[in-house]
């Protein structure tokens, strides 16, 4: 089957020529295809996924793939500290005086 603009069939064998013109349209430079596939999955793990739905959306069965983009949501240290100080916040403190103790 013949590529074409619309509605064709990507091959192996058609793939790079199709995917250089398509840089080469963006002006995107020396990027390589599995890079779209870093980005999203890089994406998703700052934007809140979790180990397992990046294990999900990426294919695999261990966990070992996923911490890779993991590590990039560890500066998230103080936003989680913020947010569970402020769920101990909203507890109603007993008042202050004699403990009974």
């Amino acid at each position: 089957m013949q590529w074409r603009a619309r509605g064709g069939v990507l091959r192996r064998n058609n793939f790079r020529r199709i995917w250089l013109r398509a840089l080469a349209a963006t002006g995107l430079g020396d990027v390589h295809f599995h890079d779209l596939r870093h980005t999203g999955n890089t994406l998703a793990a700052t934007g809140g996924a979790s180990t397992r739905e990046l294990m999900h959306r990426m294919g695999h069965s261990s966990v070992r793939a996923a911490l890779v983009y993991q590590h990039l949501v560890n500066g998230r240290d103080h936003a989680i500290a913020d947010y569970v100080d402020g769920q101990i916040r909203k507890v109603k403190r007993p008042p202050h005086g004699p403990s009974g103790t």
